[in-house]
């Protein structure tokens, strides 16, 4: 199936590498953003407010969740949808799993599920109330959840879906959720707070202050980046001692944030400003900002380097 105004939109024979998925819930689309050129290369009309997304440039896919249906869309590198299985309206939060397919939360029911590369359910299981994000670790084997009306997030065997433990988080209402240098680290948006969690040895190992309502986390040049929603802005930390370094404004009501795939920085998706900004790492300064179709939300993991380009 391929959509109307994607054929309008073709990918540019010189395009670079380096792309992004940005879900707009608002304007019902995705684009496809060069990196490097800071351009639209593709986009496509989406219903249903499309929000979680999750790009795995090895199979040159992205997993799209339209939050009011929750139907779960893929798409290829020139934004035509060619594949879809409807999961119901708790679909959400959308993670690449090792070897093709995805593994998506199921708000409403409290479940995980794997789901393989045709998108046949590989298995269930039964997580804390309200998941949200969902993470995998850097070898593939472990996977979480952050259970937001828990304040906890459950860690599962990637292969089989057996639960290994629970831990509770620093704050309320965890909501993003990933893994950085053997560490879990959540976003507790009512709290204000990123806690930082030890997901072998089973225990919270330290806390982030961070800005009003905290929504996404993503790491690039040993630093780590949080999007606070209420504020307009990143902390910015040391993911070794914890200490918060700087904050940078970005647009208004920034929420998914993902790293650049070269690391020198990292991109965000600002809500109400229908921008994406581009942030550099080092200098801690805005690069870019790009224009997108209303209401830019992309959470999830929705930056990567295309295989074949």
């Amino acid at each position: 199936m391929i959509s109307i105004l994607a054929l309008f939109l073709p990918l540019s024979s010189a395009l670079a590498a380096d792309l992004a998925f940005i879900t707009s819930q608002n304007g019902n689309a995705v684009s496809i953003l060069d990196l490097n050129s800071h351009e639209i290369v593709a986009q496509t009309p989406l219903d249903g407010a499309p929000a979680p997304v999750a790009y795995d440039p090895q199979t040159g896919r992205a997993y799209v969740i339209s939050a009011d249906t929750g139907r779960l869309s893929v798409l290829d590198e020139k934004a035509r949808i060619v594949d879809r299985r409807e999961l119901g309206e708790g679909a959400f939060g959308v993670a690449v799993a090792p070897n093709g397919g995805v593994f998506v939360t199921d708000w409403f029911s409290g479940k995980l599920m794997r789901l393989d590369g045709e998108l046949k359910q590989a298995w269930i299981a039964e997580t804390g109330a309200a998941p949200a994000g969902v993470a995998v670790s850097h070898d593939g084997l472990l996977v979480a959840t952050a259970d937001r009306d828990d304040n906890q997030v459950s860690i599962f065997d990637a292969g089989t879906g057996r639960l290994i433990r629970r831990i509770g988080t620093a704050g309320e209402h965890p909501f993003a959720i990933t893994f950085h240098n053997g560490r879990l680290w959540t976003a507790d948006v009512m709290s204000d707070v990123v806690s930082v969690i030890d997901p072998i040895g089973g225990k919270l190992v330290g806390r982030v202050e961070t800005g009003r309502h905290p929504y996404g986390i993503a790491f690039a040049q040993g630093r780590g980046f949080i999007s606070n929603q209420y504020d307009g802005t990143l902390t910015v930390f040391d993911p070794e001692n914890l200490e918060v370094l700087d904050e940078i404004e970005t647009g208004d009501y920034p929420e998914g944030i993902a790293p650049l795939p070269d690391g020198s920085g990292v991109v965000v998706a600002n809500w109400d400003s229908d921008t994406v900004t581009l942030v550099d790492a080092k200098k801690l300064k805005t690069n870019a900002e790009i224009e997108m179709p209303a209401g830019p939300r992309a959470f999830g993991q929705f930056t990567g380097r295309q295989v074949q380009p």
